[in-house]
């Protein structure tokens, strides 16, 4: 995946705010008319109001905050990036979040060392003491 997470790329609205391309469309509007985008003096935004509002509008996760579920994937040698994956609404939880993202098509049967909430999922999974 290539390039800047942009909102004029409906594909990141939904992932990002939960909102259709069209119900994001109408809350820009509303911010513009309501002033959120007015011209002042100082250094201006480097961003459109667009993308700023993508970034602070998450989808809702279980536990009522707004947050989104990104997979990356990282070589232990180089520390480069491997693979990302698409974003996903916050409240997918890891496993499910794996094979959603794409990230799992990306790294095919390369071997992947993950935190405990992907157990099942056939990744390596670091020693965690047992219950009890």
């Amino acid at each position: 995946m290539a390039g800047a997470i942009r909102a004029s790329e409906p594909s990141w609205i939904a992932p990002f705010t939960g909102l259709s391309p069209r119900q994001f469309g109408k809350l820009i509007t509303a911010l513009r008319r309501e002033g959120a985008d007015p011209m002042r003096k100082g250094r201006p935004w480097k961003l459109p109001l667009e993308d700023r509002v993508l970034l602070v509008t998450a989808e809702q996760s279980k536990n009522y905050r707004y947050s989104s579920n990104h997979r990356v994937v990282i070589d232990a040698d180089t520390r480069l990036v491997v693979a990302v994956g698409r974003p996903l609404p916050g409240n997918h939880n890891d496993c499910k979040a794996w094979e959603l993202s794409g990230t799992k098509a990306a790294v095919g049967n390369t071997t992947v060392i993950a935190n405990g909430g992907h157990r099942g999922t056939g990744l390596v999974i670091p020693h965690r003491r047992e219950r009890g």
